[in-house]
């Protein structure tokens, strides 16, 4: 039986940068968790314990640092394009680079009176994502951007009901219930030429949440491909649409013991066991990118 060295790739996890951009009493902040993942001819670092062909990871951590001064950061996409394609131009032995971003939001808090715009908050949970693959400056590229953490709840407007019923069926079909998820979204664009990456998550994260309200929902299911369908209706430079919706129950309380009706106000939110949704969404000429996503 013979044994051979399947794909492999190294890389640095979780580089935490924060960049601030300082202009007069008007300051800006970006705050990222990047991931670097390099492959390209590494059989011999496994095989044998030949580093010559090894970028050490801890250069790759400070390439971040460096590249965040150097170039500042604006997009994320970009700015994980420009890490990847420089670890693949500049490094012989590397064929490809994967770049995964993730992106901490902040607000300003405005003091009444003052002209100083240095002081931020935390802007809740949501996390905005960027996945790059590059294999170099005019090799194949990927972008697929999104957001996860996206927390959404219908208090009406929602259905579930005509579903299989076995022997261990107890939950009861409802013509009206509270529909909430929590959203892990990402989306393929057809290349990485998009004019602005800003532009271009702020309008798909629109679209989602206003198919999200506007669907009249009988199932998770429907709600997650109306919300594709909405985005790449909308996004041309988008060819693909990728979901994950875990299905946030939220349980009538039973409130007889206490003499008291519950007419559909008051629940119990349960945070698991929980149903979770998946689902892909795609126009009829998406290109392939098989490694798109990993």
């Amino acid at each position: 039986m013979s044994i051979v060295l399947g794909p492999n790739r190294y890389g640095k996890a979780e580089t935490r940068v924060v960049r601030v951009d300082r202009d007069g009493p008007v300051h800006s902040l970006k705050d990222l968790n990047v991931s670097v993942a390099l492959a390209g001819d590494l059989d011999e670092v496994f095989l044998s314990g030949d580093n010559a062909p090894v970028l050490p990871t801890d250069s790759q951590k400070n390439t971040v640092f460096a590249f965040a001064r150097k170039h500042g950061i604006g997009e994320i996409e970009d700015f994980a394009l420009l890490l990847a394609r420089h670890f693949v131009d500049s490094q012989p032995t590397i064929h490809h680079a994967r770049v995964e971003i993730e992106e901490y939001a902040w607000e300003r808090v405005l003091v009444p009176g003052s002209e100083e715009r240095h002081s931020f908050v935390r802007a809740g949970t949501e996390v905005r994502t960027a996945l790059v693959h590059s294999e170099g400056t005019g090799g194949a590229e990927t972008v697929v951007s999104g957001l996860k953490n996206l927390v959404v709840l219908n208090s009406t407007a929602s259905e579930f009901h005509g579903y299989v019923e076995d022997e261990y069926t107890t939950l009861p079909p409802t013509r009206d219930r509270v529909l909430a998820t929590e959203v892990t979204a990402t989306w393929r664009h057809r290349g990485t030429a998009t004019a602005d990456y800003g532009e271009s998550f702020r309008e798909t994260r629109r679209c989602l949440l206003e198919a999200f309200a506007g669907t009249y929902s009988l199932s998770l299911q429907q709600t997650l491909y109306a919300m594709g369908r909405k985005a790449l209706t909308e996004r041309t430079e988008l060819c693909e649409v990728r979901m994950a919706m875990p299905n946030k129950h939220h349980f009538d309380v039973d409130l007889s013991p206490f003499g008291l009706d519950n007419p559909n106000e008051v629940f119990f939110a349960a945070d698991r066991p929980y149903g979770l949704i998946e689902g892909t969404v795609l126009t009829g000429d998406a290109p392939d990118a098989s490694f798109a996503w990993n």
